[in-house]
């Protein structure tokens, strides 16, 4: 939202939506291999503390393990892609397109580079990360 109030969201169907009452610094796209499976490309993310985000509807909300350490949010119905959360950690990943708009936010950086689709290039001149980004002082 352009008022730097909330932010919304939710899937393609109406069967899930969210509220976010904290705002995210801005956009990461990550390129690895199981985001580009989920999203069908590269995944872009914003990530805030998960006690901020409220979920108002949840009646198709889906979760598939999809590693060791974290799981994917999903709808049941329509199949959008909608979380990453991992196991560790008070943080929740929303997948940026899912937001309702405006945003007012701006892509930040790319993580995973080093894994990205060969069918595309990187070329915005955005920070870039081989792996994921390193961790803040």
């Amino acid at each position: 939202m352009s008022d730097g109030g909330d932010l919304t969201g939710g899937c393609l169907c109406g069967g899930v939506r969210y509220r976010a009452t904290e705002r995210p610094m801005g956009v990461v796209n990550c390129h690895c291999g199981q985001c580009r499976r989920f999203h069908g490309h590269f995944g872009a993310y914003i990530t805030i503390p998960r006690e901020t985000v409220v979920i108002e509807a949840q009646d198709t909300l889906s979760w598939y393990r999809s590693s060791a350490k974290a799981q994917r949010g999903f709808c049941s119905r329509c199949g959008s892609s909608l979380f990453w959360s991992g196991d560790e950690g008070a943080l929740l990943d929303i997948a940026a397109g899912t937001l309702d708009q405006p945003t007012s936010l701006t892509t930040l950086r790319h993580i995973y580079a080093a894994d990205k689709g060969d069918y595309y290039t990187l070329d915005d001149g955005l920070e870039r990360f081989p792996q994921g980004a390193p961790e803040p002082p």
